[in-house]
C-alpha cells in the first residue's frame, strides 16, 4: 500500500519539542543583537555612523557604486520587519510551523551576520566586511530557497516572513557589490571607474533578473534591488563621484529587473489558473 506524504497542515500539527522552543528564543535573541548592531552603526548613542566609520570608505560618495544616502533608509524597513518577525515567530502558533522549522535558525544566523558586519566596520576590519556580507548573501539565498518550497499560510506570513526576507536579500545583493568596490578602492586597487562600474552593474542586473525569474517574480526582492540601483543612478548623475555611464547602466539594470519580475509574476499567476 502506497504511503502518502503528509500535507503541510498535517506536518504543522506535529507536537512541539524543546528544539522548537530553543529555536524561537534563539531567533528572538538574534533579533535583539541585530537591532543593537543597527543602533551601533547609526551612531545614535554609541559607535560611529557607518558612513563615517573606517575612514568613510562606505560613504555615499566613496566609489561609483555607492548608492546615494537616502538609499540606506531601507534598513529601517528591514529592521522593522525583522523585529516583527522575531516577535511573531515566538508565538505558540508558530512553534511547529514547518516553514519556521526550515528557516528559523538560518534567519537567526542572518541577523547575527548583520551585527557582525557592523562590528567589523566599527573595528576598521574592511576585508572582514566583504567576507561577512558574502556569507550573509549566501544565507539569505538559502532562506529564500527554503521559503519557496511552500506557500505562506496567510497574509501575515507572506508579509512578515517572505516580504522581510525578500527586501533583505534584494538590498544585500546590491550592497555586496558596493561593499566590495569600497574595500578594493580603500586597498588602493586601481580599476577604471566607468568600465568597472558598468561591468559590475551589468553583473548585478544579471543576478537580479535571474533571482526574479527563479523566484517566480517575488516583488520584495526585485523592489529592493530596483531601490538600490536607482539610488546608485541618482548618486552618479547628481552627486559625487559623477559617472554618467554608471548612472545610465544602473537605470537600465533597475528597469530590466523590474520587467523580468513582473513577467515572471504574471506567468506564475497564469499557471495557477
Amino acid at each position: 500500500m502506497a504511503t502518502r506524504t503528509p500535507s503541510p497542515a498535517a506536518r504543522s500539527a506535529a507536537p512541539a519539542t524543546r528544539a522548537d522552543v530553543v529555536r524561537q528564543v534563539g531567533v528572538l535573541v538574534s533579533a535583539v543583537l541585530a537591532i543593537g548592531g543597527a543602533f551601533l552603526g547609526s551612531g545614535a548613542f554609541i559607535g560611529t555612523p557607518i558612513a563615517d566609520a573606517a575612514g568613510g570608505v562606505l560613504s555615499a560618495d566613496a566609489t561609483p557604486l555607492a548608492p546615494a544616502s537616502p538609499a540606506f533608509s531601507i534598513w529601517s524597513v528591514i529592521y522593522t520587519g525583522l523585529a516583527a518577525y522575531a516577535v511573531w515567530q515566538v508565538l505558540p502558533g508558530q512553534r511547529t510551523d514547518p516553514r519556521q522549522r526550515a528557516t528559523g535558525w538560518w534567519i537567526a544566523l542572518s541577523m547575527i551576520l548583520n551585527a557582525a558586519w557592523v562590528l567589523a566596520v566599527q573595528g576598521d576590519l574592511l576585508g572582514l566586511t566583504v567576507v561577512v556580507i558574502v556569507a550573509l548573501l549566501a544565507v539569505l539565498c538559502l532562506i529564500v530557497v527554503r521559503l519557496t518550497r511552500s506557500r505562506p499560510r496567510n497574509l501575515v506570513d507572506a508579509v512578515v516572513v517572505d516580504g522581510t526576507i525578500g527586501l533583505y536579500l534584494g538590498w544585500v545583493s546590491v550592497a555586496t557589490a558596493a561593499n566590495t568596490a569600497a574595500v578594493l578602492a580603500s586597498a588602493g586597487v586601481d580599476l577604471p571607474s566607468d568600465p568597472t562600474g558598468v561591468a559590475v552593474i551589468a553583473a548585478v542586473a544579471v543576478v537580479g533578473a535571474a533571482l526574479a525569474w527563479w523566484s517566480r517574480g517575488r516583488l520584495a526582492i526585485a523592489a529592493a534591488q530596483v531601490w538600490g540601483l536607482s539610488w546608485i543612478a541618482v548618486g552618479r548623475l547628481t552627486g559625487e563621484p559623477p559617472s554618467t555611464p554608471v548612472g545610465i547602466a544602473a537605470i537600465a539594470a533597475a528597469a530590466v529587473i523590474a520587467v523580468v519580475a513582473v513577467v515572471a509574476r504574471l506567468r506564475r499567476r497564469d499557471a495557477r489558473r
